[in-house]
């Protein structure tokens, strides 16, 4: 049944009520957690690989719109139990702002905008807009994890090519060496900026272009291998240019030139082989074309009860922020963190002397505590570095804490790995490094201590700092860091290492919680 045109309004003037009143919660979430959403923001601002950001909103907007006729003839009416998922979701909210993890602020700040329409206007209407509200995620400047695993395959593709084409190659890590000069795979050449580029233009050319999720998602798939494999090829293409003219050519700004142009053709070719099954002339079936039912309009909630629902979506938000400012205030001043370490057991004596020029990189300004020792012939250095009242400037945890800087003109990460330490029958598995310099190598141990947890993953460390401010042990953290030097083979200096944590693990964790105890607010 078709309802009069008076009826068609009326019901449309209470969809678009509706509309407002989602969209007036989402702004009242932007300005609940301001700082997740500053923080995108000015990501957008400050980088160019995430400027797209501006265009995220803009293009899921245009995304619903397209689909307004099936929106007219949809019921939306308020479901009370999406509050409990957006209560789920204030509550990882917290658990990110305890442990200072940016990125999963950001998710859950867009997480929620999808959970606001389920609650409002009813998970039928949302699912109807559910590719649109997805493509949100990629306001979130994400993707720095991935630059590690890019630089690798990007440095093993052009090594391989180089190689195939009959150029001797001389690689220590991402460092490489050819007869005409020497080249390294830097974050630059990782190709993540092609890659965050392709994916979202590819996503959004996928669900304009194809009415079929099959061939969305198989355009979406090709939108993420093609720009790895282009940006192997374009690193490739680079050295080859650099090497056939004698170093003068694709060395300086004309590198990155050169990148941007290959990228732009290969997208081109991308989209241009995508079109050729193109289906946006046709029209889903499912889809309804203007006409609203009268079993629609009754499903409709009215305007007081989704009000009410907006009310306690804000009231549900709200006590997350309030609550972690609350904790944070507990925190006192930073106090001087004391750790002594002795071998007990007299047999690594301290030493004066470093066994290189190197040290690790943290932010902030966290107590730092370093050690030397020898014992016969083998010789070892330990760095504790302790956080204290940890914040995004200043934590154990960063991205910016490094053992050596990318342009470093003294060393190179030449090696990561997994490594597992067996300590007094325990097993723990810790991250194992090899540096080299001109003048020497070094073999590095390291992992975290967190109160009662000691791991080398990230992830748990941050998972373990959040929970420890919830249960109210602070938020004491420390860096385990071991070196110790090679001349040919890094078990040499392994074997060295093991010996050293069989016989100062106890000591190095007792200086650890005496330092904790030492605090004042225990």
């Amino acid at each position: 049944m078709i309802l009069p045109e008076a009826s068609r309004t009326a019901s449309l003037k209470e969809l678009k009520e509706s509309i407002y009143i989602v969209l007036m919660v989402i702004v009242a979430i932007f300005f609940i957690f301001y700082e997740a959403t500053e923080s995108i923001v000015s990501t957008w601002i400050r980088s160019e690989t995430y400027a797209h950001g501006f265009l995220i909103f803009p293009f899921s907007l245009y995304m619903i719109w397209k689909k307004r006729t099936t929106l007219y003839g949809l019921a939306h009416y308020p479901e009370f139990k999406w509050l409990i998922v957006l209560g789920i979701l204030g509550f990882g909210w917290l658990l990110a702002f305890l442990s200072s993890v940016l990125v999963v602020k950001q998710f859950v700040l867009i997480s929620m905008i999808p959970i606001v329409v389920c609650a409002i206007m009813g998970f039928r209407f949302a699912w109807a807009i559910a590719f649109p509200l997805a493509y949100l995620f990629f306001a979130v400047p994400v993707g720095e994890s991935l630059i590690p695993p890019l630089i690798d395959f990007t440095a093993d593709f052009t090594v391989s090519a180089l190689q195939m084409t009959g150029i001797p190659v001389y690689r220590e890590g991402n460092f490489f060496s050819i007869p005409s000069g020497n080249w390294s795979v830097v974050e630059a050449c990782s190709g993540l900026r092609y890659l965050i580029a392709s994916v979202t233009l590819g996503t959004l050319y996928a669900y304009l272009t194809y009415i079929s999720w099959v061939k969305r998602l198989i355009f979406i798939i090709f939108s993420i291998i093609v720009p790895i494999l282009a940006n192997g090829l374009r690193a490739y293409l680079i050295v080859m240019t650099g090497h056939l003219s004698d170093m003068k050519l694709a060395v300086g700004v004309d590198h990155l030139i050169y990148g941007w142009v290959f990228f732009g053709f290969v997208m081109l070719l991308l989209f241009w082989m995508g079109s050729l099954w193109r289906e946006d002339d046709l029209e889903p079936q499912c889809e309804i074309q203007g006409s609203i039912t009268v079993s629609s309009l009754e499903a409709s909630a009215s305007l007081k009860l989704k009000l009410l629902v907006a009310c306690l979506v804000i009231a549900s938000l709200i006590i997350w922020p309030i609550y972690g400012r609350h904790l944070d205030e507990q925190k006192q001043e930073k106090e001087t963190v004391d750790i002594r370490l002795v071998d007990r057991l007299g047999r690594w004596v301290p030493i004066s002397q470093p066994i290189s020029n190197w040290i690790p990189i943290y932010v902030g300004q966290p107590s730092k505590h370093y050690y030397h020792f020898k014992y016969n012939n083998q010789l070892v250095s330990v760095y504790i570095t302790y956080y204290r009242n940890q914040n995004e400037d200043s934590e154990l945890i960063n991205y910016a804490n490094l053992l050596v800087e990318e342009m470093d003109p003294v060393w190179r990460q030449i090696e990561k790995s997994k490594y597992t330490l067996s300590v007094s029958s325990k097993k723990l598995e810790i991250s194992q490094h090899q540096l080299t310099s001109h003048q020497s190598k070094l073999l590095i141990w390291r992992w975290y201590w967190l109160i009662n947890e000691q791991t080398a993953n990230p992830y748990v460390a941050k998972a373990n700092l959040a929970f420890n401010r919830i249960l109210g042990y602070g938020d004491d953290g420390a860096e385990i860091i071991l070196a110790a030097p090679y001349v040919n083979r890094p078990e040499e200096a392994a074997i060295v290492l093991q010996n050293f944590t069989n016989d100062m693990m106890p000591a190095i964790m007792e200086s650890l919680q005496l330092a904790r105890a030492n605090d004042s607010r225990y």
